[in-house]
């Protein structure tokens, strides 16, 4: 079986990230990832081009990971309250889920964080103090403290 060098355009699941020189089956490069522009045959002046890619993508990583740091500060010792309607025994009448609790970060801390990024393994389903974590970067995951309370 014959193999090929190739650039990575973009990222790539199982494979490698944008400015990545790898080796694959020439199949592989010639059938998925050069017909979706993910990558292209790499030469001794795309091996250049590839070192700026990953020198560009290591800024972007480093401002990315202190942009989420500096929110992470922000957000610890803050704690996030949301109302809702809820019966006898503390039980809510629904639930709060990450799309409520991202609105209610957005609302009391004007820190935009989308619910995807939100770590809730179930609804919040009962009233008093809850921890939901959040994972801005690869490197910064922090809990963010959401108090259901009623009216």
């Amino acid at each position: 079986m014959s193999s090929v060098k190739v650039v990575l355009r973009s990222d790539v699941a199982g494979l490698g990230k944008r400015g990545d020189v790898v080796e694959v089956s020439k199949g592989y490069a010639r059938n998925f990832l050069e017909p979706r522009d993910l990558a292209f045959s790499a030469t001794a002046g795309s091996e250049r081009q590839a070192e700026s890619m990953r020198r560009v993508r290591t800024i972007r990583d480093a401002k990315d990971r202190e942009a989420a740091t500096e929110i992470a500060t922000r957000l610890v010792p803050r704690t996030i309250t949301i109302v809702a309607r809820a019966g006898e025994g503390g039980k809510l009448f629904g639930s709060v889920t990450a799309a409520d609790v991202s609105a209610a970060v957005a609302e009391q801390a004007g820190v935009e964080i989308d619910r995807k990024l939100l770590v809730l393994d179930e609804p919040i389903k009962d009233l008093g103090t809850h921890h939901v974590q959040a994972r801005l970067h690869a490197d910064v995951e922090f809990p963010i403290t959401v108090e259901v309370t009623t009216d």
